[in-house]
């Protein structure tokens, strides 16, 4: 995982928006945005995923898989994910393969670009304005 402010480029969305300017996993946590790096087998991982879902009283889960073989009208859809939107609800994300990114609001009004690759669990909380995208390599897998 690497987070950083988003340049605000009119470049393609997935590309990496790198300012120069990093966010710490401190200040992700300031804006209640949770992130962990699990360790071991694929089920080793779920294992934990399981654990925190079971904790949080999570009621629904799916997996996702994106890329623009596997999901139709693939570039429509991507823009549509990369609407800046918010829920009642927080989000959970285990990404099992590929890589994209989060963009969250800070307190001040600030992009936050998030990547996330195989492995990385994050946790948006309710009511924080995000979007998400794929990378330039078009595929991601993810428990949410």
């Amino acid at each position: 995982m690497r987070a950083y402010l988003y340049d605000n480029s009119d470049a393609d969305q997935r590309e990496l928006h790198d300012s120069g300017i990093p966010v710490s996993i401190q200040e992700l946590n300031a804006i209640n945005v949770q992130y962990q790096q699990l360790k071991g087998t694929l089920d080793e991982q779920m294992e934990v995923v399981e654990k925190l879902c079971v904790e949080r009283s999570y009621k629904n889960r799916d997996e996702i898989h994106i890329s623009p073989e596997l999901l139709d009208n693939y570039d429509e859809k991507i823009k549509i994910f990369f609407t800046e939107h918010i829920h009642e609800d927080e989000e959970i994300r285990f990404i099992m393969a590929g890589a994209g990114f989060f963009d969250v609001r800070d307190r001040l009004d600030r992009w936050v670009r998030i990547r996330v690759e195989v492995g990385d669990l994050l946790v948006v909380p309710a009511g924080i304005y995000h979007r998400f995208t794929l990378d330039t390599s078009n595929y991601i897998r993810a428990m949410r």
